[in-house]
């Protein structure tokens, strides 16, 4: 558990420089958000090294990873519908998101959400931290406390609609791998590609 402590650490520390109104203004955000990735795939890796070669890509994962980030999609474009007649501020909070483009040409902000953001931390966050959780206490409890860690590290963004956004993704890819652990490739790649979607060919 110390090092699932010291990986939390590691993504607060980050996350709080990347999303928090006294930091983010003087990071380059997509170097910040890869150079994030990098330490919580390094953290799991160092920590969990055996499952990262034991992993069963296969073409069944992959069909799953894309029918899970498309109906991924779809739940967000429905909150993102409903938010928007529920709260005044939800479409200008989507739209200072989406403003993160501007950092950055969107190919390349594709292929670092395809290749390294996306699956650095569905390793991290459900490979690792909600593995090891579920080694020391119950598997649901794992799922609901990795869902809510990885929630309140984007506190600091004081933007509801990313926490929610947060909240609702976590939990569904956390609910996911604590029904179906063997399906931590294709949570990899639906998150790899709801990445890619929903920020950039797709946007909601």
């Amino acid at each position: 558990m110390k090092q699932a402590g010291i990986g939390i650490a590691v993504a607060a520390f980050w996350w709080f420089l990347l999303f928090s109104p006294w930091t983010a203004p003087y990071i380059p955000f997509w170097i910040g958000m890869s150079t994030a990735a990098l330490c919580l795939f390094a953290t799991a890796y160092y920590s969990r090294a055996q499952w990262c070669f034991g992993l069963n890509w296969s073409w069944k994962q992959f069909g799953l990873g894309v029918a899970i980030a498309a109906a991924l999609w779809g739940v967000f474009w429905l909150g993102d519908k409903i938010s928007q007649l529920l709260f005044d501020f939800a479409r200008p909070q989507v739209d200072l998101i989406y403003g993160m483009k501007d950092q950055s040409q969107s190919w390349v902000i594709a292929l670092e959400l395809l290749l390294l953001i996306g699956p650095a931390e569905e390793l991290f966050w459900r490979g690792f931290i909600q593995q090891r959780f579920a080694e020391r206490i119950s598997p649901t409890m794992a799922w609901l406390v990795t869902a809510a860690i990885y929630t309140l590290v984007h506190l600091w963004s004081f933007n509801f609609m990313l926490i929610m956004s947060a909240l609702v993704a976590g939990a569904l890819w956390g609910l996911l791998y604590r029904l179906r652990p063997e399906w931590l490739p294709a949570l990899v790649i639906s998150h790899a590609l709801w990445d890619v979607a929903a920020f950039v060919v797709f946007p909601i």
